[in-house]
């Protein structure tokens, strides 16, 4: 897939550069045969804050993004989720957190699996469908509270 090519890409040369970026988008989407808009969507959606990436746009002189992989230890990337996750969240969004926290090493697909099951709708069904968003956040937050007593 396209997207995964520009993200690999993109990890790459943050490799290289030791956690620091830049890069024109319009040069980079020629030199990959894809359109700038693809290289933007790839990092809106990959390089967020919550997977541990600061990202800056520089306008004029012919711009270019700025990306920073933010070191943090395991406890402070664990607060950014806690933060992160507000006052609710939905299952499909609970389920990219846990995979972001397996990508990271906070937690193994062992823990993955389980939080995934007791975040899921099927195990809140006993719950009114307008506060499962809401008590997910809760049962989530907790389980991110649970790792850092436990790091």
């Amino acid at each position: 897939m396209l997207a995964d090519y520009i993200a690999k890409i993109i990890e790459e040369m943050l490799n290289e550069g030791n956690g620091i970026l830049e890069l024109q988008r319009n040069e980079m989407a020629n030199r990959i045969g894809c359109v700038p808009s693809q290289i933007s969507y790839v990092i809106a959606s990959r390089f967020t804050p919550e997977r541990g990436y600061m990202i800056e746009s520089r306008r004029g002189g012919g711009g270019c993004i700025r990306i920073v992989r933010k070191q943090m230890s395991q406890n402070e990337y664990l607060m950014h989720f806690f933060c992160a996750i507000g006052e609710s969240i939905e299952e499909g969004e609970a389920i990219a957190y846990l995979k972001n926290l397996v990508g990271s090493g906070c937690i193994d697909t062992t823990a993955l699996r389980m939080a995934q099951a007791a975040l899921s709708t099927s195990a809140l069904s006993a719950i009114a469908p307008e506060h499962r968003s809401r008590i997910r956040a809760d049962i989530f937050k907790q389980m991110i509270l649970a790792l850092m007593q436990s790091k």
